[in-house]
């Protein structure tokens, strides 16, 4: 009988979608206080992309699987890991590995997942609707009648944040092309071509006094725009540097800086970088509690992921250049298994 192989997609250098080569290899061992987890579904996020580019810090060194965000089975404990049991399903943010048929994970990392979840849907909600989540209710502390606006908002975390603000009765505006200003509608917001018109000045028609708040993941210098879009005790919460990608390096960095001047402003409004992983890694309890509720809006109906595609795990280039490209609405799923 043939000994099962692991898949893996590795960016083999930084560059393209086509850096990435599929690798077949022995399974991997789990270590003391680590899980095999057997993969059903793994998200394809627009930090994936960064890595691929070089301009993620912290990534591992090459080659390296990419893959921010998984549900699976546990498929094999390491030594001494208890609470868990082989075939169980599970969910974890994993930052890398997930694009794998099966991939280590941290016990300390696991939220368990109903069987009944599809595992698509559940995995949308890991790294997007968790960052959507805690932007609304742990950093900009959102209520009922309050402005947003979400950039890039046809994205798998923009999608997630509309839904999640109507859901939390907020005044929803989401910038997007105008190819992708139906869904926005759909999603009950007043949506902003922002290839053809300025969202700071359509901004200023529609909402004179301010927003509450602003979730940008483009960076670079549009961040002042997104900042000047804010009412007194407003939110800019920044989450991403997309402008890089097309810019290069010194888009980032201009983001930063201006992310630095806009903190010491005392001028009564607010901006802050939030990172999902790093919120997770500070506030463990929080990460679970988030997703377990998401998971139970789901099983509820109350929430939808908007699910652009669901492609093998082979197709990873050409997920990732759905994505780069901005040619799809909501989340791309991969799935090792198909």
């Amino acid at each position: 009988m043939t000994a099962q192989k692991n898949v893996r997609m590795v960016i083999t250098r930084l560059g393209g979608p086509e850096v990435l080569k599929s690798v077949s290899e022995d399974l991997p061992i789990p270590a003391p206080g680590q899980v095999r987890v057997k993969v059903l579904a793994a998200g394809v996020a627009y930090a994936d992309i960064l890595m691929r580019r070089g301009l993620y810090p912290g990534a591992p060194r090459l080659p390296f699987a990419p893959g921010y965000d998984i549900v699976g089975e546990v498929h094999a404990l390491g030594k001494g890991v208890t609470g868990f049991t082989p075939g169980q399903r599970v969910a974890a943010l994993t930052m890398t590995g997930g694009y794998s048929r099966f991939t280590l994970v941290p016990t300390v990392h696991l939220v368990p997942v109903s069987p009944e979840l599809d595992p698509g849907a559940a995995v949308s909600l890991v790294l997007n609707y968790v960052t959507a989540y805690q932007m609304v209710h742990r950093i900009a502390a959102l209520h009922s009648g309050q402005g947003l606006l979400v950039h890039s908002a046809a994205g798998g975390v923009g999608t997630a944040a509309l839904q999640l603000g109507r859901l939390s009765g907020l005044r929803l505006f989401g910038t997007a092309s105008k190819a992708k200003h139906e869904i926005l509608f759909s999603l009950g917001a007043t949506p902003i071509d922002y290839r053809n018109e300025s969202f700071l000045e359509r901004i200023r028609q529609l909402v004179p006094e301010g927003l509450e708040a602003v979730f940008d993941p483009i960076g670079g210098r549009q961040w002042w725009d997104s900042y000047h879009c804010l009412c007194r005790g407003g939110s800019l919460v920044c989450y991403g540097v997309q402008a890089a990608v097309a810019e290069g390096k010194a888009a980032a960095g201009l983001g930063f800086a201006l992310l630095g001047l806009m903190k010491v402003i005392p001028d009564g409004r607010r901006a802050c970088w939030y990172n999902v992983t790093a919120m997770r890694d500070a506030h463990p309890q929080w990460f679970r509690e988030d997703l377990s509720k998401l998971f139970e809006l789901l099983a509820r109906r109350q929430i939808e992921p908007v699910i652009a595609a669901r492609l093998p795990l082979g197709e990873a280039p050409r997920a990732n250049e759905m994505l780069e490209k901005a040619q799809v609405s909501g989340k791309i799923v991969l799935l090792p298994h198909s």
